[in-house]
């Protein structure tokens, strides 16, 4: 991915992000009243406002020197939606069999990391360093493969068996960028700040 920056947001500055997956629907109401919906993206696009985590000068600090860091939205950068960030349900660890990824033929040795939302699939492009595990045909590997962290790519040594089922769990990132070339930040007493709004959207 170019003019992006393999670093993460700080997390305490995401802690209050407020946002999540967006998508684009053209609706269109007929002369019975009926409607005619169509999904103009394939897949979602998740939004974040991050202004809310902001509370004092040393937040705001904080903020604008990674955002002066990134040149505005000149330079991509991770960022851990505290929402949504494993493979797990919710309250439960990583497991190498959170998430089916792919089936062998012999010959394929790359597969892409994905996480399945009720049927639809996601596919995972910044899994955080060693959070993935891997299983083939149920039986966890601890060597013989590597995760790429920048492309989300499970790699194998050898490639799976024909048949071979292959499931991974991992925590994640998102790619993303901030949306403005400007942070509105505001001084409202001694030692406490805040910005008014600022968002990320997330690069596809």
């Amino acid at each position: 991915m170019t003019g992006f920056h393999e670093v993460s947001f700080p997390m305490r500055l995401a802690l209050g992000a407020v946002g999540g997956p967006q998508r684009r629907t053209e609706i269109v109401t007929l002369a019975s009243g009926r409607e005619v919906r169509n999904s103009k993206w394939a897949g979602s696009r998740r939004r974040w406002d991050v202004g809310g985590a902001v509370t004092d000068l040393s937040r705001l600090q904080e903020l604008i020197s990674f955002f002066e860091a990134r040149m505005g939205p000149l330079y991509g950068f991770r960022f851990r939606d505290p929402v949504d960030h494993s493979s797990a349900p919710p309250g439960t660890s990583v497991s190498s069999d959170d998430q089916f990824v792919g089936i062998g033929d012999g010959t394929r040795t790359t597969f892409q990391l994905s996480k399945d939302y009720d049927g639809v699939s996601r596919d995972i492009q910044k899994p955080v360093f060693g959070t993935t595990r891997v299983s083939v045909d149920g039986t966890e590997l601890n060597s013989g493969w590597h995760a790429s962290t920048e492309r989300g790519e499970l790699l194998f040594d050898t490639a799976p068996a024909n048949g071979a089922i292959i499931r991974a769990g991992f925590e994640f990132e998102c790619a993303v960028r901030f949306e403005s070339d400007q942070i509105n930040g505001v001084v409202e007493a001694f030692g406490a700040g805040r910005v008014v709004s600022l968002g990320l959207i997330e690069l596809l």
